[in-house]
């Protein structure tokens, strides 16, 4: 009992010298993953719409991908290093690689899994190719493909902490600064809130995936 209070005071005394930038880290943090996650966005869900329509190839696209996902992080992280130097940006551009399969394989699984029938009723009506993916296809499929970005901003947070190895920041700072110096309340300090900064992302992006879900679809059960 007596060791948990010293490391509740250490932790008090933390927060009391470096509030101001654990705020500041904490933004870091979170704006390294944002970025991060909406480079995957935007590279994602096109391609995996583009993979739907092709009859072969998809599921070798897939698997590469797969095969970067298991790759270590670190490694990837020195990777970017001769090309992109220390810093944000190899951070960003080696989470940016693990945001993809999530996100693209729940794509491609959402819009695979949408009613044949309802794209044929689309094209009765003289809808395009473009208006089929835009007004049938996407809406239909928004529930799986929100449950990959969610997963993928979660995985984002925890591996964001990594990019203090090469410069990049983020509360990564503190939990490397803990590990080194032997000191709890560094660690407690970057843990605790990268732990909460991914309770609130998920919550956040599970209410915009309500929002932007079909009422007729709200009901059914997300897959992830």
């Amino acid at each position: 009992m007596g060791r948990g209070v010293l490391h509740l005071v250490e932790a008090l005394d933390f927060l009391r010298a470096n509030g101001a930038e654990l705020l500041d880290k904490t933004w870091e943090h979170f704006y390294i993953s944002l970025i991060a996650l909406l480079l995957g966005i935007i590279a994602a869900v096109p391609l995996g719409v583009l993979l739907t329509r092709m009859k072969k190839g998809a599921g070798i696209a897939i698997a590469v991908v797969n095969i970067i996902q298991t790759l270590p992080s670190l490694a990837i992280l020195a990777f970017f290093i001769p090309l992109l130097g220390v810093g944000k940006v190899p951070a960003i551009a080696a989470l940016f690689f693990y945001s993809v399969l999530p996100i693209l394989r729940n794509t491609y699984t959402g819009i695979k899994s949408v009613n044949r029938n309802l794209l044929e009723s689309g094209k009765g009506i003289g809808m395009t190719a473009w208006e089929q993916i835009r007004l049938v296809e996407l809406p239909l499929a928004v529930p799986v493909i929100m449950a990959g970005i969610r997963t993928s901003a979660i995985y984002l947070i925890g591996w964001a902490t990594l990019a203090s190895f090469i410069g990049g920041g983020g509360l990564g700072d503190y939990i490397f600064i803990g590990l080194n110096l032997y000191q709890p309340e560094y660690i407690i300090g970057g843990a605790v809130p990268v732990t909460l900064l991914a309770i609130v992302t998920d919550a956040v992006l599970h209410q915009a995936e309500r929002k932007v879900t079909p009422d007729g679809l709200k009901g059914l059960k997300e897959v992830s």
